[in-house]
């Protein structure tokens, strides 16, 4: 099979609670490699987008391919599924569970891999965001930045059982929502080297503008279910479209009001 160029391509994706349009007839491409940020208002369906690339929900209408496969299935579903990586806005650790197996979880549905080399390539990856001695611990006894920086060594974690030889996407969900400057900047960090590191694609969901400049080569802007406004960060920084400038200098004026969002 052809290997794709796109990590993502949507056609008219939708979808909807009911009588609400949440995301309506989305069209975007994610080439391999990019570094996307998706920005809005809270409530404009930015995390929805990340839960339907990462299969947690189905859209109501609308097409959505995956490093050039369509995909009609969640993702406990399918048989090969495509390696995407969901680091979420908290951590989402299992705390009956050691840093150890959180972080390996996905390495010990391989049968083939021992005890010794799962151990082995977790305490790599926690070393690769600064936690050392850790993989006995519970999540409850780490501080919460500590546990931040272990879901991001749960996203270098590459499921050895999938058969695709495509780079991984990375999905980031707020990552730094009510961060103080300094902790975000160490969370922008950790982007940037998890990207490097993972040598995938990546998508940022945020209304932080210091990780939207720092993580992204490109940039959305979702308001009302719809993209409003698209391209490089560069652009991004100067552009004086109304839903852009609004967004980036906080502006009560403008298209986007109080009663829509």
């Amino acid at each position: 099979m052809k290997k794709s160029k796109h990590a993502v391509e949507t056609k008219n994706l939708s979808i909807s609670w009911g009588e609400v349009n949440v995301l309506n007839q989305l069209n975007f491409v994610l080439n391999n490699g990019e570094k996307l940020a998706i920005v809005g208002p809270s409530g404009s369906g930015k995390s929805t987008i990340l839960k339907i690339l990462a299969g947690l929900i189905l859209p109501t209408e609308g097409e959505l391919k995956i490093f050039g496969e369509k995909q009609t299935y969640l993702r406990l579903d399918q048989n090969n599924p495509p390696d995407v990586r969901l680091v979420f806005q908290n951590p989402a650790l299992l705390g009956s569970l050691t840093i150890e197996e959180n972080v390996g979880f996905l390495l010990n549905k391989n049968k083939k891999l021992s005890k010794k080399v799962i151990h082995g390539i977790v305490c790599e990856c926690l070393a690769e965001v600064g936690l050392f001695n850790v993989e006995n611990k519970l999540p409850n006894e780490l501080s919460g930045g500590m546990q931040k920086r272990v879901s991001f060594a749960r996203a270098l974690i590459s499921d050895q059982t999938l058969s695709s030889n495509t780079k991984p996407l990375l999905l980031f969900d707020e990552p730094t929502a009510g961060l103080d400057p300094i902790a975000s900047s160490r969370i922008e960090d950790l982007i940037n080297k998890t990207n490097h590191k993972a040598n995938g694609s990546s998508i940022v969901v945020s209304h932080v503008l210091s990780t939207i400049e720092r993580t992204s080569d490109k940039v959305l802007m979702l308001y009302g279910g719809k993209f409003r406004w698209g391209g490089s960060i560069d652009e991004f920084k100067e552009s004086n479209d109304p839903y852009v400038f609004q967004f980036r200098n906080g502006k009560l004026d403008g298209p986007m009001q109080p009663k829509d969002i």
